[in-house]
């Protein structure tokens, strides 16, 4: 991925908020390549909520550089946790994320149940 001017704040580093939308993007496209439909799951009375978000900025990204971001994730029921990296292409980390997710079934906090059976085999 690429840093665009617009995410860079006036000391031309990438603001630290939009970190948190690198990770976003990837838990997304993550959980997608899993079979996760969002709009699906509202309409069966599933909701993802993001709990918890811990991020470390270790060495700003630049407007114009390229980046990864990786993730792993955990089961600590009922909370299914993310551990997230923006890595310069040389491997240099740029920061560490740590975030906690719940699903709730019509409102009500589950157990876990649906990010388990959905990582099952990732989990092992």
């Amino acid at each position: 991925m690429k840093v665009r001017d617009y995410e860079c704040d006036l000391q031309g580093v990438v603001n630290n908020a939009n970190y948190q939308h690198y990770m976003e993007h990837t838990r997304h496209e993550f959980l997608e390549s899993l079979g996760v439909n969002f709009g699906k799951m509202h309409e069966d009375g599933l909701d993802a909520f993001v709990t918890k978000v811990s991020i470390s900025y270790k060495k700003s990204l630049r407007s114009g550089d390229h980046y990864r971001s990786a993730l792993r994730c955990a089961m600590r029921p009922p909370k299914l946790v993310f551990y997230q990296d923006i890595l310069h292409t040389d491997g240099t980390l740029a920061a560490r994320g740590e975030v906690e997710c719940v699903v709730v079934d019509h409102g009500r906090l589950t157990r876990g149940e649906f990010f388990a059976e959905l990582l099952k085999d990732y989990l092992g």
